[in-house]
């Protein structure tokens, strides 16, 4: 198990301490009126391997100004209090905000938050840029329910591992709306915008967004391999258990 941030022995001495064989601890970060990555995860992560474990960063407005106020005035607290479980791993997870200003940000964002839950500590942008990457496709589509900024922040994130020919938003601001569209929604919404477009895989962001939920019928619909925010997060961690370090 990966159990401290990278190059921090402070916090890697306190993590090696001698536990009970127990299930991965998950030390679950989520804007505050995120309503599906948790359910995502508890579903999709064997629960004799996992635990899953939430904190909260206050967001109302899905905006690049909000998103910077959450991780600068509220993250920190959230995962110190994380920390207090003597969580294994953290999951800063934003996909937008982790995507803001690159995949190097997010690490950045997520070195800060590990050091304060005294765990090593992933970000979605990143576990979706990785996922990409290893699916080794050459066109890539994405989906979001975001407004056009936040849309195009994920695309210019990703477009170091991937060609992206395109990126489409549902323009919603108001985060906890974004779980509003339900999976044949979000079909639909795909089907009107990708029609005629080549791709050979699909990305569809947010951790807030029922992608997850609509993955096998996206598949289906578009006879194309799709990644979600949330299921990058799922393979990720399903990969630590099987090769721990």
């Amino acid at each position: 198990r990966c159990l401290g941030p990278i190059n921090s022995k402070e916090n890697m001495n306190m993590s090696t301490q001698k536990h009970p064989i127990r299930p991965l601890r998950v030390a679950l970060l989520v804007p505050s009126s995120n309503t599906v990555m948790e359910n995502d995860l508890h579903r999709a992560l064997p629960k004799d391997q996992f635990t899953v474990h939430t904190g909260r960063m206050f967001l109302t407005e899905t905006t690049r100004e909000q998103e910077i106020r959450m991780i600068e005035d509220f993250a920190p607290q959230a995962a110190s209090d994380l920390g207090t479980l003597e969580p294994d791993v953290l999951v800063f997870g934003c996909t937008s905000a982790g995507s803001l200003f690159g995949v190097e940000y997010d690490a950045q964002v997520c070195q800060k938050l590990g050091a304060l839950a005294h765990c090593e500590a992933i970000g979605v942008i990143s576990t979706v840029a990785q996922a990409l990457a290893e699916a080794h496709f050459k066109r890539v589509a994405i989906i979001t329910p975001y407004n056009e900024d936040l849309t195009q922040s994920v695309a210019k994130a990703v477009e170091k591992e991937v060609t992206v020919v395109g990126a489409w938003g549902m323009g919603i601001t108001h985060n906890v709306a974004l779980a509003d569209p339900t999976p044949e929604e979000i079909v639909a919404f795909a089907k009107s915008k990708l029609s005629g477009v080549v791709f050979d895989g699909l990305f569809v962001s947010c951790t807030n967004f029922r992608s997850f939920e609509a993955k096998a019928l996206l598949e289906q619909t578009f006879g194309v391999p799709v990644v979600t925010s949330n299921s990058s997060v799922v393979q990720a961690l399903l990969k630590r258990v099987a090769s721990p370090t």
